[in-house]
């Protein structure tokens, strides 16, 4: 049995000097979390508005997660993706159901089932469009950080790195058609892009947009490539966000809140367009029994009939305080969907804002300088969300 030493938090934390620098972390080391809650080295309790970036879309080792992790590690964790397991095949049937595409590949990251998305139109493209293989992405968008996915992104800090870039990428505005439509050219392949561009500040694409943009790429025999990694699985209080405003893309990407914690994303797409041969694209953990386990648990729990309007409920109620906060303090304009949103804040002060209120026990996160950005857990309770609320007035009143 560990001494009691070694099951006590302790206070003193050094971080490990062996791990590679690629971010500024706090000297904070979580050892447990709950719900919307974590826990720290020391004892302390955080509140956490990110989720891993809404990744832990049911909350911290929620037990819908950790039931289904336990029970499948029992049975089979992996048989290597060139055979059938039950899992894998039960959750593509439910993706498909849920969302009408036909078929269903499995990936471990949001990158990589972008990156499959992109092998996927520009073999279309070879095969089926007279080798055509540019695709239009949107400014500030973000697909993650393979160099295809970089490429993709219109992030203009990533413009010099890493080079030389994968070519074949066209960068236009959100919500401007016009853009679009110049930019389509007999070379065009696809339009990518997010429903909503989170790490851009949480930027929506009108539901107007949307369904402008699915004509045209119809009409102009283009595929239309949604990257629902963050906005995917009920986070905009829908299954997907694609779905007010009617339309259905060629391509889907999931990620993130798929698993509910664990490694786990997903391409789908129309039949018509899986243009896929033997060998061209795999991946050694893909669709595992056991992330696809929890992916199954995952989707059952959050297309239940009550989940998605509470999920509404929390919205409204956080939208309404951070309006209420915004106008105590002068401060910008809410924007999002579901529980997907920011805050804007004039002073350009966010990052301050994150520290300040993250030691008031508040975990929220800035992606831009003038933007903080809500994420939390989809089955958040209304006292967690009040109480959110109330830390954050408490920092912007120290702020103002």
């Amino acid at each position: 049995m560990a001494a009691l030493s070694q099951l006590l938090p302790d206070p003193a934390f050094s971080p490990s000097t062996s791990l590679m620098e690629i971010t500024t972390r706090p000297d904070i080391l979580f050892v447990s979390g709950r719900g919307s809650w974590l826990t720290d080295h020391a004892g302390k309790r955080y509140l956490d508005f990110v989720q891993g970036w809404a990744v832990n879309c049911l909350g911290h080792c929620s037990p819908v997660v950790t039931g289904a992790l336990v029970y499948q590690a029992s049975k089979l964790i992996n048989c290597s993706p060139a055979f059938y397991n039950e899992p894998m095949m039960r959750l593509a049937d439910k993706l498909a159901v849920h969302s009408g595409l036909d078929k269903v590949f499995f990936a471990n990251s949001g990158a990589e089932a972008n990156e499959g998305a992109i092998k996927l139109a520009r073999k279309w493209g070879a095969t089926r469009k007279n080798g055509a293989n540019g695709i239009i992405t949107l400014e500030h968008g973000f697909h993650g950080r393979t160099l295809a996915c970089m490429a993709a992104s219109g992030k203009p800090q990533w413009e010099t790195l890493f080079p030389p870039k994968v070519e074949g990428f066209t960068k236009v505005p959100l919500n401007d058609m016009a853009a679009i439509e110049a930019a389509i050219t007999d070379n065009t392949v696809a339009v990518m892009i997010e429903p909503i561009q989170g790490e851009a500040g949480v930027f929506s694409a009108t539901d107007r947009y949307l369904k402008e943009l699915r004509a045209l790429t119809a009409s102009r025999g283009v595929l239309l490539i949604l990257d629902e990694v963050q906005t995917g699985v009920g986070r905009t209080g829908k299954m997907f966000a694609f779905q007010p405003a009617g339309i259905q893309p060629d391509i889907m990407t999931l990620g993130k809140g798929l698993g509910g914690g664990v490694p786990l994303a997903a391409l789908l797409a129309r039949d018509e367009v899986c243009c896929f041969e033997a060998g061209d694209q795999g991946g050694t953990f893909n669709g595992n029994p056991l992330m696809t386990a929890v992916g199954c648990a995952v989707v059952d729990e959050i297309s239940k009939p009550a989940f998605l309007r509470t999920v509404d409920e929390r919205s409204i109620q956080l939208a309404g305080g951070l309006r209420r906060l915004s106008v105590k303090y002068d401060l910008g304009e809410v924007r999002g969907r579901g529980l997907l949103l920011a805050l804007e804040l004039p002073k350009a002060n966010a990052v301050k804002v994150v520290e300040r209120a993250r030691d008031m026990g508040l975990l929220i996160n800035a992606p831009r300088p003038n933007a903080l950005r809500f994420m939390p857990a989809l089955n958040i309770n209304a006292g967690e969300v009040e109480r959110g609320l109330a830390i954050l007035d408490r920092v912007l009143a120290e702020m103002a």
